[in-house]
C-alpha cells in the first residue's frame, strides 16, 4: 500500500514539472516566433503550478502572479499583429 502512495506522489511531481517545462518552452518559442497562441498556452500551463504556490506563507505567494507575464505578452503580440 505504501508503494502505491509513493507512485502517486511521483506522478504529481512529474506533472507539476512537466507543466512548468512546457510553459517555459512555449514562452521562449512564442517570443521567438512572435505567436500569441504559444504565449497564451504558456500562461495556461503555468496556472496550476502557480496556484499551488498561492497557499504558501512566505514570498513564494508572489509566484501566483507569474502567469500574468505570458498572458500580457500574448495580448500585446496579438494587438500589434492586428494593427
Amino acid at each position: 500500500m505504501e508503494q502505491m502512495e509513493q507512485v502517486g506522489f511521483y506522478w504529481v511531481g512529474l506533472i507539476f514539472w512537466l507543466l512548468i517545462g512546457v510553459a517555459l518552452l512555449l514562452l521562449i518559442w512564442g517570443l521567438w516566433k512572435k505567436t500569441w497562441i504559444a504565449l497564451l498556452i504558456s500562461g495556461i500551463a503555468l496556472l496550476l503550478p502557480s496556484l499551488y504556490f498561492g497557499g504558501a506563507e512566505n514570498w513564494f505567494r508572489i509566484l501566483v502572479l507569474l502567469p500574468l507575464i505570458p498572458f500580457t505578452l500574448a495580448y500585446n503580440t496579438k494587438k500589434t499583429k492586428q494593427s
